[in-house]
């Protein structure tokens, strides 16, 4: 029973994401337009509904057509990683689509067609066991992606920030191919579990195609940058690829295979430094934006760094807490965004100024979900980050003291998103819009409709309140429910300290916000400098390939030209060779034929005559003979 709850937690949402697309591109669009948004509602929630009985009954799929003979069995498995995350990427995926709905996202068979697909290739990756598997779920979330990105692709800004986002992590993504290629050379097969024990030099190149693939993936240094372009995508997309399915994947996969990490020697410590890293650096980015869902992308890296930083450290559940509690709330204030974008037309601050108070109920529950990212106690995020510091705490008192300051700085651009929102317009601060009236800078990136429909604020109260409560899951007692014990436990010190230090650095941007800063508004020129090192060849490659491909299309246009004419003179050669040679005797005999049958008249004399005329010409040879 449990292995046809996972079946249906997979493939429902697979099958009826597949159906609404090839129905819509088959010239439905009218029909999936009226039916596309319930379909895709009523499957999530059935979806959903299977993936909370299968992480509860722990759920074992067997895929016996993908096991190969003499090779451990190919399974979808929900075991202790997996079963908060597979019900956790179900619900947001229904919220995220009831808000779509609420918005007005159109065309909707579309949207919600490749919502579902994105969505079980997430459930996929969330409960693979093998690299084959994982690739295969990696490839449909990556292609998904995209197009989720790029979904209003007649506009060309926003296909080239699919572009971008695709790019770099596919780039990311080639370490998960080095990591398949390794395995069978290193003779452990591609089940993950098997991967730590490789010897030699090929653990090495699969710590490192792992690693590779999961810090692009979850946008760390160097690849963070790709998530800002990815906000070229509707708000429901960024709700869902940036709290619990695209981005966290990168995170739940070095999560996953943290073992691996630690047992090369090496790649641990990176992770753990690259995510402290990117928790200070895109927290500096976060903090300095004009822009609320730059804020919150640049926010969405840092806040995975601690995922990335506990896998690195063996904190896999302060890491699996942080990815629960981190996508409730990033979930929740990307809604919060949307539904403001859609209202006035804008996400820059210099419109959103005092916009909490014209709307005050999407501005208490984004308050909830900015206070939670703050990391202020009670709520989820502050209990989740000290379990993760702990860990670090434990290994390597540097490694604390980085996570500390990528904290201060959660709160610090909290702090700060919370003073634009609600201080009144007429105060003018961060250094935009200081006229006081905010009304100047709305429809500045679409037409507003100056509404929040009340289907696009109930998933908001359903968010708002998993980010305040998830904080309990740091209790001893729901932790050891959901078999998330085990890990270091955060001291009672060290949560007071971390609490005092979030809520100071709170109080201080309240008051006073800072100015932006161009260096950190550029994200410190990373897309520039890839733009330089990667998309650009990458680019100019794919221009050379395309020339050489017009160039060898148009040889086999001139070939084909050469034959048509040779085939022309063949044809005329033929004609006045062996050819006209037949069909000139075939006319001739013809004629012949055609002359004897004249001389069958049926009287008498004509054959008298013609036996005279023969016997003439009989004796004339004879004569001339001799």
């Amino acid at each position: 029973m449990s292995a046809a709850l996972l079946a249906v937690a997979v493939a429902l949402p697979a099958v009826a994401g597949i159906l609404l697309l090839v129905v819509g591109a088959l010239g439905g669009s009218r029909r999936t337009e009226r039916i596309g948004a319930p379909i895709g509602i009523a499957v999530a929630a059935l979806a959903l509904v299977a993936a909370i009985l299968a992480a509860l009954g722990r759920a074992r799929l067997e895929l016996p057509f993908l096991t190969a003979r003499g090779a451990g069995a190919t399974e979808l498995r929900v075991d202790a990683l997996a079963a908060p995350v597979l019900p956790l990427v179900a619900v947001i995926a229904l919220l995220v689509l009831v808000f779509a709905t609420g918005d007005a996202t159109r065309p909707a068979g579309r949207f919600h067609g490749l919502m579902l697909l994105f969505s079980a290739a997430v459930a996929v990756t969330v409960t693979a066991t093998d690299l084959a598997v994982l690739l295969f779920a990696w490839e449909v979330m990556g292609a998904t992606s995209y197009a989720l990105i790029g979904f209003r692709w007649r506009e060309p800004a926003r296909v080239e920030g699919g572009m971008v986002a695709f790019l770099v992590t596919r780039t990311g993504d080639l370490g998960l191919y080095l990591a398949a290629g390794a395995a069978l050379a290193a003779g452990t097969g591609w089940r993950l579990d098997a991967l730590p024990d490789a010897q030699g030099p090929w653990l090495a190149v699969l710590a490192a195609g792992i690693l590779a693939a999961g810090l692009g993936k979850a946008a760390q240094l160097p690849f963070s940058f790709w998530i800002s372009r990815a906000m070229a995508g509707p708000s429901a997309v960024s709700a869902l690829l940036h709290s619990a399915a695209m981005v966290a994947m990168g995170g739940y996969l070095l999560l996953r295979m943290s073992p691996l990490l630690a047992a090369s020697g090496w790649a641990a410590p990176v992770a753990a430094w690259t995510g402290a890293a990117t928790a200070i650096a895109l927290g500096v980015v976060a903090l300095f934006q004009t822009d609320l869902k730059q804020l919150l992308a640049a926010s969405t890296a840092a806040q995975l760094g601690f995922v990335v930083l506990a896998a690195g450290v063996g904190g896999t559940t302060g890491g699996t807490l942080q990815l629960i509690a981190h996508a409730a709330t990033k979930a929740l204030l990307f809604l919060v965004a949307g539904a403001w974008l859609t209202a006035v037309g804008t996400k820059e601050f210099a419109g959103l100024r005092g916009i909490a108070r014209r709307w005050p109920v999407v501005g208490l529950v984004g308050t909830a979900g900015a206070l939670s990212l703050a990391g202020i106690p009670p709520l989820s995020l502050w209990a989740a980050k000290d379990t993760v510091l702990a860990a670090a705490l434990e290994q390597n008192p540097a490694l604390y003291a980085a996570g500390l300051v990528g904290a201060a700085l959660s709160a610090a651009y909290s702090g700060r998103m919370l003073a634009l929102l609600w201080r009144p317009a007429s105060r003018g601060i961060g250094g935009s819009g200081r006229d006081g009236a905010p009304e100047q800078h709305w429809d500045t990136e679409e037409k507003g409709t100056r509404r929040v429909s009340a289907l696009a604020v109930a998933p908001m109260l359903v968010l708002a309140i998993a980010a305040l409560g998830l904080g309990v899951l740091a209790l001893p007692g729901p932790r050891s429910a959901l078999g998330l014990a085990g890990d270091v436990e955060p001291a009672w010190p060290e949560l007071l300290a971390s609490a005092a230090l979030a809520v100071v650095i709170l109080l201080l941007a309240l008051v006073r916000p800072p100015r932006p800063w161009a260096l950190a508004l550029d994200w410190f020129g990373m897309e520039r400098a890839a733009r330089r090192v990667l998309a650009a060849p990458t680019l100019r490659l794919a221009d050379r390939l395309a020339a050489a491909d017009d160039a060898f299309a148009r040889l086999l246009d001139g070939g084909n030209t050469v034959l048509l004419r040779s085939a022309a003179v063949s044809a005329r050669v033929d004609d006045a060779g062996a050819v006209g040679t037949v069909r000139r005797v075939a006319r001739t005999t013809s004629a012949l034929g055609t002359a004897a049958r004249r001389s069958q008249t049926g009287n008498l004399y004509q054959y008298y005559l013609a036996a005279v005329v023969l016997l003439a010409l009989a004796v004339l040879l004879l004569i001339v003979v001799r």
